[in-house]
């Protein structure tokens, strides 16, 4: 097995009290990265290129069918890693398959950011 090396929760300290120290840091060094990914993405570009999902997703991300998600306010990250695995078969569904099978990277990274960038507000019962 190969070593994958150093890594930010191996900075992980213990006090006298077992609490770790650098799990926040780790923590927000992941919120980084992940927040550097989506920056490069453009919401707009995702807004024009979400046309086709609103047939099932909505216009603003809010489901229109049954059995289609609402995608409004949905983590970058989850919906992209959704996607990905639409394009690649690893997620099956006969309509998305079909629907994310041409979609480049940048694609899916506008399209996270777009429906990411929708603020929802949800009122519990």
């Amino acid at each position: 097995m190969i070593s994958p090396g150093p890594s930010i929760a191996s900075d992980i300290r213990v006090n006298k009290r077992g609490h770790k120290h650098g799990a926040k840091l780790a923590a927000l060094a992941v919120a980084a990265l992940a927040s550097a990914a989506a920056s490069a993405a453009d919401p707009q570009a995702g807004r024009a290129k979400a046309a086709a999902c609103a047939v099932c997703h909505g216009q603003g991300g809010i489901s229109t069918v049954p059995n289609a998600p609402h995608l409004a306010g949905q983590p970058a990250l989850y919906v992209e890693e959704q996607l990905k695995n639409y394009r690649s078969g690893k997620r099956r569904h006969e309509v998305m398959n079909v629907v994310a099978k041409p979609l480049s990277d940048a694609d899916i990274d506008d399209l996270a950011a777009w429906y990411a960038s929708i603020r929802i507000d949800a009122t519990p019962p």
